[in-house]
């Protein structure tokens, strides 16, 4: 009997950040297997200590949407079976869940928020 094993794209994009502030993460495209983990990498380096990790997702087609936001060391957060914790002493902040679907297919933004108040500014 053939059993067949769907993957999962996955794509992602590094973003810059502003004023000496950077962002590294995983480079795509990635592909993963439908119910297997997923771990995106997300460090950091931030002028200010009032920066925060968030990640986004963006659907093909849709607006991207904020995921998940660090705002707490050490402390887990979860939204629609994806997590992260924000380990302060690596600036880290790396984006997980356990059994990837069909549907996560997307690309994956980690940003800074001064990142995203700098584009804020400009629009």
């Amino acid at each position: 009997m053939f059993s067949a094993t769907q993957s999962v794209l996955v794509i992602f994009l590094i973003l810059g950040g502003t004023n000496g502030d950077s962002v590294n993460q995983t480079e795509g495209p990635v592909t993963v297997l439908e119910g297997a983990l997923m771990t995106l990498n997300c460090t950091y380096q931030a002028t200010y200590t009032t920066s925060y990790p968030f990640w986004y997702v963006q659907h093909l087609n849709k607006a991207p949407q904020l995921l998940l936001k660090g705002l707490t060391a050490d402390k887990k957060v979860e939204h629609e079976g994806f997590q992260a914790t924000l380990v302060k002493r690596d600036s880290s902040f790396h984006l997980q869940k356990q059994a990837v679907q069909a549907s996560d297919s997307a690309v994956y933004y980690c940003a800074l928020s001064d990142t995203v108040m700098e584009g804020c500014r400009g629009s």
